[in-house]
């Protein structure tokens, strides 16, 4: 019989530091002054600095968090090994992962360098689905000439109507609809002029003084998402503030990334058909399919011994402790006592099972080591790394592309990269990356003073700024940032 006090700074009863308009009461001076012992901690909470909220209060303050993303596993499953550790901090009771029946063995080829290779029959009953939980906010402004922003009801006819389906009267998006891609989810407009100087009275502005400037979700291309829920608050310039959760479900896909408890991570390599999959004699069919060349230089024998573990776990209904020593207290058990408890419902001592080929049918030249390991969903999925441009925005200085995944950028090719295929001798591949899908530009040079001209179009002819004359103008072809650097 103990009582657990929690002292961290999670924990709910918990002081919290008061501010007005999102200015902390507590100045510099206080915290001198506590440094100095010119003041105790009670001093803070009887002049108002801070306070302990109590059930309800906790309630409100928690109303209007949307934390920027979650990510949420579906089916999340205890662990059938765990340790003293995991039970001491509470880390069984809140699961991350999900028991996955793991053969430990080389499939197909797709399974190098640490990639998985998973069942679909396992992705399709759920295993590793998870929820991404994503926060959208906008500000309804106020500007200096009194003016402010307006949300106005939505069109349900002409060329925008099709992404304002989601939209509700009130002109905000609806929660449980379904949002893609490029749909409008705050149909807002801003007066034109802003202003102080101006002398435009702020009631009564005619409609031809705004302009749209809707919010558009901008999700990755072909995901569908939900909203999920739709808040509206107060900042601390006392502009409105409108919170949306977009909710989506996600399935494993190629790309994914996946780890065990041992940092044994990979990424799924390909999804094969169940029916192609390795099965035992007893017909159980495992659910990925990892690489053994993964064990002998990282040594996580932990895996190994969490893979015994869990087959006498599931074989005997009870779950085991894999704590390092099988000392006698009863929370680690001995690799020896675990191999027994295998032996005693008919499986091997080593934990190594009779497959055969799912694709022949024929029995496979070795006996496998397989069992359920405890496997979790990494954040790092290929939906929000992926990115490939034909052609899109250009930087207004270099006119070369911009940069970056979320600017829609394009894929530099280095220095290295430009190494590589002088080395190679690819001259026109170098000619086409660096210059034609890049930055070409085409100039006149002069071929007497070898100075840039300009092109005169009344004349037609290229002009000679020294020279004065068009007559050794030649045109050329070259990249807009080696021109910017001559001139």
């Amino acid at each position: 019989r103990c009582v657990y006090i929690a002292s961290d700074s999670g924990r709910v009863c918990r002081p919290l530091v008061i501010a007005d308009k999102g200015v902390s009461r507590i100045k510099e001076r206080h915290i001198k002054e506590l440094k100095d012992g010119l003041r105790d901690f009670d001093s803070f909470l009887q002049e108002g600095l801070i306070e302990y909220l109590d059930v309800n209060e906790e309630n409100n303050a928690l109303l209007g968090r949307l934390d920027t993303l979650i990510y949420l596993l579906v089916y999340p499953q205890r662990p059938l090994l765990t340790t003293r550790t995991i039970e001491l901090v509470g880390y069984d009771k809140l699961g991350a992962g999900q028991n996955a029946t793991v053969a430990v063995m080389s499939y197909s080829g797709y399974d190098i360098e640490d990639a998985i290779v998973m069942n679909k029959s396992s992705l399709d009953r759920g295993f590793g689905r998870c929820i991404v939980m994503k926060k959208l906010s906008a500000v309804y402004q106020k500007y200096e000439n009194g003016t402010e922003d307006r949300i106005i009801r939505p069109h349900r006819e002409g060329h925008d109507a099709d992404r304002m389906q989601i939209l509700d009267d009130d002109g905000l998006a609806a929660p449980g609809e379904i949002i893609r891609t490029d749909d409008i989810y705050i149909n807002k407009e801003s007066p034109v002029i802003t202003s102080s100087r101006s002398s435009i009275s702020p009631k009564g502005l005619p409609n031809s003084a705004y302009k749209p400037s809707r919010q558009v979700y901008m999700g990755p291309k072909g995901e569908t998402a939900v909203v999920d829920r739709v808040a509206l608050f107060s900042d601390k310039s006392n502009n409105k503030c409108f919170k949306f959760m977009i909710r989506h479900t996600r399935r494993p896909e190629v790309g994914d990334k996946f780890s065990s408890r041992h940092g044994q991570k990979g990424v799924c390599g390909t999804i094969i058909q169940q029916e192609d999959f390795p099965f035992s004699e007893r017909g159980i069919c495992p659910d990925l399919i990892m690489n053994p060349h993964g064990f002998p230089s990282r040594m996580t024998v932990g895996k190994m011994i969490e893979l015994l573990g869990s087959k006498a776990g599931v074989s005997s209904g009870k779950f085991h402790y894999g704590s390092a020593f099988g000392e006698q207290s009863g929370h680690a058990d001995r690799v020896e006592a675990i191999s027994e408890t295998l032996v005693k419902h008919g499986f091997s001592y080593n934990g190594k099972d009779f497959i055969y080929s799912g694709i022949t049918g024929m029995p496979l030249q070795a006996y496998i080591f397989m069992g359920p390991i405890y496997y979790q969903k990494l954040k790092h999925m290929v939906l929000d790394k992926m990115h490939a441009r034909g052609n899109g925005p250009r930087v207004m200085i270099t006119r070369q592309p911009t940069e970056g995944r979320s600017k829609n950028g394009g894929l530099r090719v280095g220095e290295m990269e430009r190494d590589c295929l002088i080395a190679y001798g690819t001259s026109m591949l170098i000619y086409e990356r660096l210059m034609i899908s890049s930055d070409p530009f085409e100039v006149q040079v002069c071929r007497k003073c070898g100075l840039l001209g300009y092109y005169n179009y009344k004349l037609k002819t290229g002009i000679c700024s020294k020279c004065k004359n068009g007559e050794n103008i030649s045109s050329m072809k070259l990249p807009y940032a080696c021109k910017l650097l001559f001139q």
